[in-house]
């Protein structure tokens, strides 16, 4: 799955479209905390854990310049406090860029946080977080990231959470598409910031803390340096090349952020001493 990757100019790069289902044995590298990360399931199903010592993470083998990438997550039930629980696309060097969902835990019957972050050349400071309409820890549920040449989309359940445009072209600001990137999950302590500022710290007496994983599937490209078109399934109107926020979605989309959005980096003009960043003068439609 996934693709093999040469970083030269898209002008020279072709590809053909793959939709896959994962294989956790095979698609993915355990990189840290390995006694405490269990495959199952045949493949289909993997486990991190986290306790006072180590906490445990992996990432794909496969890198890709474009793709959507789906997971079912069942996060830290209880007392989930001071853990974080990361899922998130990223690529290497100083000037990385990343896309990401972070889960941040919290005191038993609190909800927890959906941390949201667009990283591009090294360069953050685009939080979004939110509060789910459902409890994320008694069942499974599916967190996407779609991430095209137009367009980033953050997806729970299929309902839009978080659009970040492509607006190099229109307001020169800065957008993920020169640099492949992985996938990547950890649960890890974040106890100094995680929860209510780093009020509220880890409960290790509740330690092993775990979060579960499944039904991983990506849709992304296999890259070649040969011919000069990208198609990578864009002929269709319908691929994942082309999707983009239509009326009903941003219908969707504006009811989140309504009602669960609990901070915005764009509303906060406090923090960007010099103004707000470009983006955050563009009306959502």
């Amino acid at each position: 799955m996934g693709c093999s990757l040469i970083l030269i100019s898209l002008s020279i790069l072709s590809c053909s479209a793959l939709i896959l289902a994962g294989d956790f044995r095979k698609d993915i590298d355990i990189v840290w905390g390995s006694e405490k990360a269990k495959i199952l399931e045949n493949g289909q199903a993997i486990t991190l854990s986290l306790d006072k010592a180590s906490g445990s993470g992996f990432q794909s083998k496969a890198q890709f310049l474009f793709g959507k990438i789906s997971m079912q997550l069942k996060l830290v039930p209880g007392n989930s406090a001071g853990t974080v629980t990361s899922y998130y696309l990223a690529s290497k060097g100083t000037m990385w860029d990343e896309i990401d969902f972070e889960f941040l835990g919290n005191l038993s019957g609190d909800p927890y946080t959906v941390h949201t972050n667009v990283i591009t050349q090294g360069k953050g400071d685009r939080e979004q977080q939110f509060r789910l309409w459902f409890d994320p820890t008694v069942d499974f549920h599916t967190y996407s990231i779609l991430w095209n040449p137009k367009t980033i989309i953050f997806y729970v359940d299929g309902t839009p959470i978080r659009e970040f445009k492509n607006m190099i072209k229109t307001m020169n600001v800065s957008y993920p598409e020169k640099q492949a990137m992985r996938v990547h999950s950890s649960l890890w302590n974040g106890d100094d910031w995680a929860t209510r500022g780093g009020l509220v710290k880890t409960d290790w007496s509740k330690a092993p803390f775990t979060a579960c994983y499944r039904n991983y599937e990506i849709q992304d490209c296999d890259w070649s340096a040969h011919g000069s078109n990208v198609s990578c399934g864009g002929d269709d109107p319908n691929s994942w090349l082309n999707e983009g926020i239509d009326e009903k979605s941003m219908k969707r989309l504006k009811w989140v952020q309504s009602n669960f959005m609990t901070y915005n980096y764009c509303n906060d003009a406090k923090r960007f001493g010099i103004g707000l960043p470009a983006e955050c003068h563009v009306v959502m439609n």
